[in-house]
């Protein structure tokens, strides 16, 4: 997201150090329960996972194991290597039980202190988090964050070495998709095309049956916020089965341009929104939640799943927690934590898709 590039809070950088170095010992931060409790195994039997099972893309669509078209509802998180304390047992039983997200989006940065400063904490750290968003029966989302450089082929020998160890650790899961470039920009179609093309198949050797997530040009918006549109893709797509696109919105910034794309796109492509906000497109500012309806209504309408931006207490309006909320360890249920933002996102999520069961 293009917000993590302007300034982070004081301290979230020294906390969170601390906190990632307690989940990847496998001791869970103050006030959480790293192991799967009793509760949480109950929870899960009757989750979005255990419902739908294994996903995979049939035409435009996500579909379930059945083969009938759903919309999965959750939340990204935000940098894991500064808001790991955002994301503690106490919070991701908040988030399946008292949101009843469907998916966890884990979004591993590879610059701006991210996964290039310390490949194997950082790949630990995602693999902690996937597990314990199964441990509660919703899906995820391995985000490969990539977005300076903006050409994804910088990172090519990276994210060959992320997803090789990612997608052997949890080939034998049945809820991950891997979202292979976060916010491709400057780059043509063509090259973020080519990356696709190197990179899936790395992960097809390992893990044969999980969706793949391909980011679109100019920030993931089919092209529009440097003056394409989905037509590029739709005309040369990627050359691989159950694969999706990736399409990014901030709703008081991408007005009807925008959702007019993501409406042509999802008629011809099958489409995840991966990432959304209700303010600017640095996750800043003021609430369009008019806007942002309109593109819910939309996504509900043609079953386009999406992550909400984001998971924590940032200082940004975008972030659902009031900020010092991760510091003191919550709480983390009802409305009493949360930033206007967040309210408005967890009465969403919580309305989720009425999934098929035949």
């Amino acid at each position: 997201m293009r917000a993590t590039l302007l300034s982070l809070r004081k301290g979230a950088v020294a906390t969170a150090l601390g906190s990632s170095l307690l989940l990847l010992l496998g001791v869970a931060p103050t006030g959480s329960a790293h192991t799967t409790s009793t509760d949480q195994r109950a929870a899960a039997a009757a989750s979005p996972v255990s419902v739908n099972g294994q996903l995979k893309v049939c035409g435009t669509k996500l579909c379930n194991s059945r083969g009938n078209p759903i919309q999965l509802r959750g939340m990204s998180t935000h940098g894991t290597q500064w808001y790991p304390h955002c994301l503690t047992g106490g919070s991701l039983d908040a988030l399946a039980g008292d949101w009843n997200a469907d998916v966890l989006r884990v979004s591993t940065y590879v610059q701006e202190g991210g996964y290039e400063t310390n490949p194997q904490h950082f790949t630990n750290l995602a693999n902690s988090l996937i597990q314990q968003a199964t441990d509660r029966g919703m899906y995820v989302i391995v985000d490969w964050h990539m977005l300076t450089p903006g050409d994804p082929n910088s990172n090519l020998s990276k994210a060959r070495q992320f997803f090789t160890d990612i997608a052997n650790r949890n080939k034998d899961k049945n809820n991950v998709l891997y979202e292979i470039a976060n916010e491709p920009s400057g780059v043509s179609w063509s090259r973020i095309k080519s990356y696709a093309e190197q990179i899936i198949p790395t992960i097809r050797n390992i893990d044969s049956d999980a969706p793949v997530l391909v980011g679109t040009r100019a920030w993931s918006s089919f092209g529009v916020s440097e003056g394409a549109d989905e037509s590029e893709v739709v005309n040369n797509p990627v050359r691989a089965s159950n694969i999706m696109y990736t399409f990014h919105f901030y709703a008081y910034s991408h007005r009807d341009e925008y959702l007019a794309t993501l409406s042509r796109a999802a008629d011809r492509l099958p489409v995840f929104v991966t990432e959304f906000g209700t303010q600017n497109y640095a996750g800043e500012g003021s609430n369009d939640f008019a806007m942002s309806q309109r593109y819910l209504d939309l996504m509900a309408a043609k079953k386009i799943s999406w992550t909400n931006w984001n998971f924590s207490d940032d200082n940004r309006s975008g972030a659902v927690f009031k900020t010092g909320t991760c510091d003191r360890s919550g709480p983390w249920t009802g409305t009493s934590p949360l930033k206007p933002a967040g309210v408005w996102i967890r009465e969403r999520v919580r309305s989720q898709d009425n999934f098929p069961t035949a």
